[in-house]
């Protein structure tokens, strides 16, 4: 034993880890080496496809303060467009003071569950293309596998289209 095992989780961790178990979900939080505050930085600790990476981004909605979340792949971009449509009303970037006020969690650590105040949130259905993502456990170093079809029942959310389409790939003829 190296001891690190008797380390306890951060809050955040211990809150998602609660909330997993609740809902019967088989897979526990994993804390990384390294942070992994970008979708990148988790794909690579983990040895996955950028694409596997669920990511979590809040936004503010502002007609009424409420916090939006979007879970979609880590290789793709929001379309805010797309966003307001389903959430009725103009979106706007969310700072991270406003983040850890709505969430409880720091940017780079958001959970698609275990918020401190339930927001508007969105799953998009792009994530479906994988067996296997991962997503944030309440902490830039922790994380927890899940099948994407599991993120509507985790939350409670619609799977919708709120990303840009993809940018073709362009081929090159060699001659």
């Amino acid at each position: 034993m190296c001891g690190a095992e008797l380390k306890p989780l951060p809050e955040g961790v211990q809150r998602v880890a609660a909330v997993l178990q609740a809902l019967g979900h088989p897979h526990r939080p994993q804390m990384l080496d390294d942070a992994a505050r970008t979708a990148q930085q988790a794909a690579d600790a983990l040895g996955i496809a950028v694409g596997q990476i669920a990511k979590s981004i809040i936004f503010r909605r502002k007609s009424d303060d409420a916090a939006v979340l979007v879970v979609t792949s880590g290789d793709r971009r929001v379309d805010e467009k797309k966003v307001q449509a389903h959430v009725g009303g103009k979106i706007g970037r969310a700072d991270a003071d406003f983040v850890k006020s709505r969430t409880g969690f720091s940017i780079g650590g958001v959970s698609p569950v275990a918020h401190a105040t339930p927001p508007v949130t969105l799953i998009d259905q792009d994530l479906l293309r994988f067996d296997e993502v991962w997503a944030a456990a309440g902490h830039p170093h922790g994380v927890f596998a899940l099948h994407p079809s599991d993120l509507p029942r985790l939350t409670g959310a619609p799977m919708v289209d709120v990303v840009q389409a993809p940018a073709p790939v362009q081929e090159v003829l060699v001659s």
